[in-house]
C-alpha cells in the first residue's frame, strides 16, 4: 500500500511516561486537534489483550479525524485493531515476512539508520522510512547521533517517504530543512508538553516550514 507522504508530515509517537493529568487517549486527542497526521501506538509494557483494546479504542479516535494510525511491532494488534499501518525496527520482524502476515492493504514502515538499511527496507516492501536518530534523544539511549549527510543520502537513495526521529523540538526542527525528509516523527515534543493541542499547532507550522 503506497503511503501518501503528506500523512507524515506531523507523526505523533506515544509514550506513557507522561500519561498523568491526561489518559493517554485524551493525549492523542489533542495532539489530533492540534494537527497530527498520523499517530504511531507504541507499547512496551502493556500485554497483548490490554493493548488491543486500546488500540481499538485509539483507532476509533484517530477515523474521526481522517487520521491513519500506526501500531509498533505487534502486527497480531494491527491486524485485529484494522490499523491502517505498522511500524518495525531492525530487530523486529523482517518487512517482507510483515508484508506476507497484513497483505497489501496495510502501511508497513520500517526504522533505518544507513542507506542499506533503507534501500533494504524498501526492497522489502516499505511504504516509508523512519530515519534516526536526527539528534541525540533521551528516549532511546543505545542510539548514537546520526550525521545530516547520512540523512540527506538516505532522502536521495529512495522513493517513499522518509520521517526524521530522535531528540525533534521545536528550537532544533527547523535544522532539518533542506535534508529532503517529509516531516518528523516525535514523543516527548508532543506528549511531555503541558498544552499538547497548542504545542501540536506550532510543531505543525514549523514542520511545514521544513518541506518547504
Amino acid at each position: 500500500m503506497k503511503c501518501d507522504k503528506h500523512t507524515m508530515l506531523l507523526y505523533a509517537v506515544t509514550d506513557r511516561a507522561w500519561v498523568g493529568e491526561q489518559t493517554l487517549y485524551q493525549q492523542v486527542e489533542s495532539a489530533l486537534k492540534g494537527g497530527v497526521t498520523c499517530v504511531q501506538l507504541r507499547e512496551k509494557q502493556l500485554g497483548d489483550a490490554d493493548f488491543l483494546q486500546e488500540a481499538i479504542q485509539i483507532h476509533a479516535l484517530c477515523q474521526q479525524y481522517g487520521v491513519p494510525l500506526f501500531i509498533n511491532d505487534n502486527v497480531e494488534v494491527a491486524l485485529q485493531c484494522h490499523a491502517e499501518g505498522i511500524h518495525v525496527g531492525q530487530d523486529d520482524m523482517a518487512a517482507a515476512q510483515v508484508r506476507q502476515r497484513v497483505g497489501e492493504g496495510v502501511m508497513i514502515g520500517v526504522s533505518a539508520h544507513t542507506v542499506q538499511e533503507a534501500l533494504d527496507a524498501v526492497a522489502h516492501g516499505a511504504d516509508y522510512l523512519g530515519v534516526g536518530a536526527v539528534f541525540a534523544t533521551h528516549t532511546k539511549t543505545d542510539v548514537s547521533e546520526m550525521p545530516r549527510q547520512t540523512l540527506l543520502d538516505i532522502c536521495n537513495a529512495v522513493d517513499v517517504p522518509v520521517v526524521a526521529i530522535g531528540g525533534i523540538h521545536k528550537e532544533n526542527i527547523l535544522q532539518l530543512k533542506g535534508t529532503g525528509v517529509d516531516g518528523v516523527a516525535l514523543v516527548s515534543a508532543i506528549f511531555a508538553a503541558k498544552d499538547i493541542e497548542a504545542e501540536c499547532r506550532e510543531l505543525r507550522a514549523l514542520s511545514e516550514q521544513i518541506i518547504k
